[in-house]
């Protein structure tokens, strides 16, 4: 660590960081979101130049790290991914209390081995947080380590069984279900969902709104019209996605999407296709990441509250390492739908 002859300061953090005195100031005083990255950059600065631990300055505990809490995570997200901020808010959350973070991809073959990735020392670790873990055998091998853990989404099998972890998510049926009303009403009857559907849960509760929502209005869903092909394959490439909406036996009047990636992707297809969105085809996502409100139109979407998710994962698993007694909790936090011209109007207009 270096010796420095004078006290360090945020100013001084900011600068080696090339950022705002103002965005170094929310990651140590828990005050706004910082994107994940830029905040364990900061973190990494401040241990270099050896400003202490990012601490409420008011606590008495400011210097104290009192253990660590395990990430284990598939795929660590990016800008794309509501983990960037939840991520943000978890850490600081946890970060206030003592703990720190530790980082941990799982990699394919650790998942199909049902092992802990080599670098993980149980008795280091006080608390686990799972992202992008969707393995249900695996998830029985973490709950089985006796350290607390919560997850942010579950794998499809978590309804089968009794759950023997917290999870804190978001609410996504009634989310969809507001958005097919608004894609009825400008009326759409023709239908593809996008997406597999097999993912994870809340991919699955997805597909369960908009089947609900079709039935509501007298719809029959027509598989035919959806893009379920696994989660594994290249919806990233506009070129294969243009192919598989290509060999639909004709052109839905709306697609929904199990996320803003998938959402963006298709929209990317569709415009390479020649078609126009929303004349030909109206398109909504669901997360409410930044880069929906770019797309051109701006995309209608679900906004998923990251930052208030991530905050209530951490009180919850602080409460369950104080006290492990009481029974596990499945939280639901409310989304909310945003729209925007990537759909119509109930009377034809795209302006929304």
């Amino acid at each position: 660590m270096a010796v420095h002859s004078k006290r360090v300061t945020m100013q001084d953090i900011a600068d080696a960081c090339e950022l705002s005195r103002n965005t170094v100031s929310k990651v140590f005083n828990g005050r706004g979101a910082v994107p994940f990255v830029t905040r364990e950059r900061i973190l990494q600065k401040a241990k270099e130049l050896g400003y202490g631990q990012p601490m409420d300055s008011q606590s008495p505990d400011a210097q104290k790290t009192v253990g660590n809490i395990a990430l284990l995570t598939r795929i660590i997200p990016g800008e794309a991914h509501f983990g960037t901020v939840f991520l943000s808010s978890f850490t600081n959350q946890i970060s206030r209390a003592g703990y720190t973070l530790r980082i941990y991809e799982v990699s394919p073959e650790e998942l199909a081995a049902r092992r802990l990735p080599p670098h993980f020392t149980m008795d280091q670790i006080a608390g686990i947080v799972g992202i992008e873990l969707f393995d249900r055998d695996y998830l029985d091998m973490v709950c089985r380590l006796g350290i607390p853990t919560v997850m942010t989404d579950y794998p499809m099998e978590a309804f089968s069984s009794l759950i023997e972890c917290d999870y804190v998510m978001m609410e996504n049926i009634a989310g969809i279900s507001v958005l097919m009303k608004h894609l009825i009403a400008a009326g759409a009857k023709r239908f593809g969902f996008v997406g597999d559907s097999r993912h994870c849960g809340s991919f699955q509760e997805r597909l369960v709104g908009f089947k609900m929502s079709l039935a509501a209005a007298g719809l029959q869903p027509d598989e035919r019209l959806c893009i379920f092909d696994p989660d594994s394959s290249p919806y990233g490439d506009p070129d294969w996605l243009l192919s598989r909406i290509r060999q639909l036996p004709c052109l839905p009047d709306a697609f929904v999407c199990a996320n803003d990636y998938l959402a963006i992707h298709v929209m990317m297809a569709l415009k390479k296709g020649g078609y126009a969105i929303p004349d030909d085809v109206m398109v909504t996502g669901f997360d409410g990441t930044a880069q929906s409100a770019y797309t051109d139109p701006p995309l209608a979407t679900v906004q998923i509250p990251g930052e208030e998710i991530g905050r209530m994962a951490a009180n919850i698993l602080l409460n369950r390492i104080s006290d492990a007694s009481f029974p596990h909790t499945w939280t639901r936090v409310k989304s909310t739908p945003v729209l925007r011209g990537s759909i119509r109007s109930a009377g034809g207009d795209a302006s929304l």
